[in-house]
């Protein structure tokens, strides 16, 4: 299929992104606040144990969303300006319903049959397993419903939604642990009566009770759909067993309290950065492939936004790393102060897969996601064996060890194996103004060293508001370098 470069179109869309990355920022950066306010919260609530089994409860809501419900949301994104332009928008949300409807009503059965076997995979007792169960429920519905309203480029709804989600989850939960003693099973409570009331504010947002009337189901969407969705599926299984399956692993070798160590190390990483890293690609995802349905070429957009994550994203990670100690000593209960040994794997590790964002949004927009699984799927089993290998050795170093090395192995596995009519430019320029800049931060970070100042707040917010202070000078000084 022949893609054609239209500079008017390419500028309009960018401007447009920046726009809606105005809109979505808030939720974003309140996300990240959020998420930062969880591991301190939640870890002077819980002891390592119950933090463990809340790490644990969340990885398997986190895993069986994956199966059975979030690529739902995934596809009617995709699909949703096709169907708007062919104006035929009730059957596609018929479909849509009903495969979600089918998804949960198969997790049910699976879970109901399959029980004594979740139960001792995931070493979780059964009263949490149920509670989990009930949850994917309102879980479910927010992540189809967050997606029709990215789709429809709402941006100022998804970010008061997000905002009002993030605080009334961590309100209920604290409330529950609190003044019930519940434990962890207080924090899924607080997440269940939190998300079901969200569902109702985005049904209204989303307008779907306009659009959605219940119909004959058109099977003729169910095949792109699912030839869409089920390899997300898997391909977010793979994701899954890259980043998460090592609480499992852990558990199952070491307990629950090393696991909640984990989960410390993970909350104060990927949730956390991420949070920031996607202000870029849930503003420019339904933009890129509007642009791509109508034909335009998009690799020149999709590069210099993959730019502008490396500016946002190498600083605050490599900073993160050099002060691992002092960051979990700020955001955790003395109790998971070892979670430090994690961070700068962690990081890294986040930081190779959040590129893999642009890099593998080739496969999504010519609707091959198979190739995504497949590379994905073998960084995951790489993942696997290397914490099997490494934690009866290295313990938590062994943990951050398989994780770093399965996140690189998928972002490497992403840029070897390029569709032609998709091959992105790198961004050389800004890589050079960032390696420019960093020049003068190592001189700073050595004389901090020396001075032994001990004030890691003032020296991390120093780092980064000088880094980003010479990379904007050298934009002024050698402007042939500027994007």
């Amino acid at each position: 299929m022949e893609y054609v470069e239209n500079k008017a179109v390419e500028e309009e869309q960018t401007r447009g992104i920046f726009q809606d990355m105005a809109k979505y920022a808030p939720s974003k950066i309140v996300g990240m606040i959020g998420n930062a306010l969880i591991v301190p919260v939640y870890t002077s609530l819980l002891p390592p144990e119950q933090y463990g089994l809340y790490s644990i409860s969340i990885a398997l809501l986190s895993f069986l969303c994956i199966l059975f419900s979030d690529w739902v949301g995934l596809s009617g994104l995709r699909f949703f300006r096709h169907h708007q332009i062919m104006q035929d928008m009730p059957k596609y949300l018929t479909t849509l319903v009903s495969i979600l409807t089918f998804n949960i009503a198969l997790m049910f059965l699976v879970a109901y049959v399959f029980r004594e076997n979740f139960y001792s995979f995931f070493h979780i007792p059964t009263r949490y397993f149920l509670a989990i169960l009930l949850l994917i429920i309102p879980v479910a519905v927010r992540a189809l419903l967050f997606q029709l309203i990215r789709a429809q480029l709402k941006s100022m709804s998804f970010t008061f939604s997000t905002i009002v989600n993030q605080f009334l989850t961590i309100g209920l939960s604290v409330f529950f642990v609190k003044f019930f003693n519940m434990g962890a099973m207080g924090m899924l409570l607080g997440m269940g009566v939190s998300i079901s009331l969200i569902d109702l504010l985005l049904i209204y947002q989303s307008n779907i009770i306009k659009w959605f009337k219940i119909q004959k189901i058109e099977w003729t969407f169910l095949v792109p759909i699912c030839k869409y969705g089920v390899p997300i599926a898997a391909t977010s299984l793979s994701a899954w067993i890259i980043n998460q399956s090592n609480k499992f692993i852990m558990n199952s070798i070491k307990g629950f309290s090393e696991a909640g160590i984990v989960g410390v190390g993970y909350g104060l990483t990927l949730p956390l950065l991420l949070s920031i890293f996607a202000i870029i690609t849930v503003a420019a995802v339904p933009r890129i492939i509007n642009m791509y349905e109508e034909k335009i070429d998009v690799r020149p957009i999709i590069s210099r936004f993959a730019g502008y994550y490396l500016l946002i994203s190498l600083p605050v990670i490599t900073i993160m790393s050099l002060y691992s100690i002092e960051y979990v000593h700020i955001f955790a209960n003395e109790k998971f102060y070892t979670a430090y040994k994690l961070i700068p794997y962690f990081a890294f590790g986040t930081f190779f897969l959040a590129c893999t964002d642009y890099t593998t949004l080739q496969y999504h927009l010519a609707n091959k996601t198979y190739i995504d699984f497949i590379i994905k799927l073998i960084s995951g089993i790489v993942g696997v064996a290397l914490n099997i290998i490494l934690i009866p050795e290295h313990g938590l170093v062994g943990v951050g060890m398989a994780t770093l090395v399965a996140n690189m192995l998928y972002f490497l596995l992403s840029i070897t194996i390029v569709l032609p009519d998709l091959r992105l430019k790198f961004p050389y320029k800004t890589f050079l103004k960032m390696i420019l800049s960093s020049l003068p931060m190592v001189v700073l970070y050595i004389l901090f060293i020396k001075m032994n100042v001990n004030r890691a707040i003032f020296e991390m917010l120093t780092l980064l508001i000088g880094f980003y202070g010479v990379y904007w000078l050298a934009g002024k000084i050698f402007p042939r370098f500027s994007e």
